[in-house]
């Protein structure tokens, strides 16, 4: 891997004992450690316009995928994710590599799962900020299994970019959370988990990505800390 001024050079990287790092986008309103869902890696339809998306608003996406995603693409079948916790080490991991000593901490997030390993990590060791795409706040019909008791203790600014209707936390639900002070929502309007409305609103999926994009790079240069 080959990096200049703190920025990652975009293309396919490996790294040892982790596995493929994929870099978009000149950095130039930040960068951003991103991970995939539980469900589809860094290549699904939802990642790729996402991130590609950012890139064209000047976000470096760092895209990496977790051991189980790489053995199940390779197996080609589906493998559940492994504990929460072995997740958050396999992250940490990452950030060690990909922290420049002189570029400060980077942005962490994801897509659902993803980004719920984000926030795990952010709340036990400093991250630049945090971006959360689709955040599973409970899993869907079981509104008391709230995923929230770690945010306390984080203490950076956090996005979290939610279809008002997603199943994992509707607009409903989370606007009754008490999210902290350093967390602000951009509600994507009938939007599902995946950013999905329905026919009827006269939107389309990758409108509302395109939206989430703006929305993200938008947070990410107005907390950016001055190097």
């Amino acid at each position: 891997m080959h990096e200049q001024g703190g920025v990652w050079e975009p293309g396919r990287w490996y790294a040892e004992g982790l596995g493929p790092l994929e870099v978009k986008g000149d950095g130039g309103a930040g960068r951003l450690l991103i991970a995939h869902g539980a469900g589809a890696g860094q290549h699904s339809l939802y990642m790729n316009q996402l991130r590609d998306a950012l890139a064209e608003r000047g976000v470096q996406t760092l895209a990496i995928e977790f051991a189980y995603m790489q053995r199940a693409e390779r197996e080609g079948r589906r493998i559940p994710p492994p504990p929460v916790e072995r997740l958050v080490e396999e992250l940490s991991r990452w950030c060690d590599i990909l922290t420049h000593p002189q570029g400060g901490t980077l942005w962490l997030g994801g897509k659902s799962m993803g980004g719920r390993v984000a926030s795990l990590l952010a709340a036990r060791q400093r991250a630049a900020g945090l971006i959360l795409c689709g955040y599973p706040f409970h899993p869907p019909a079981k509104q008391e299994t709230l995923r929230l008791a770690h945010w306390p203790q984080i203490d950076s600014p956090t996005l979290v970019v939610q279809g008002s209707r997603d199943p994992f936390g509707t607009r409903e639900e989370v606007e009754s959370y008490v999210l902290g002070e350093r967390a602000c929502v951009h509600w994507l309007e009938d939007g599902d988990h995946d950013w999905k409305p329905r026919r009827r609103s006269g939107r389309t999926q990758a409108e509302l990505i395109e939206e989430g994009a703006t929305a993200i790079a938008a947070f990410m240069k107005a907390h950016r800390v001055p190097q």
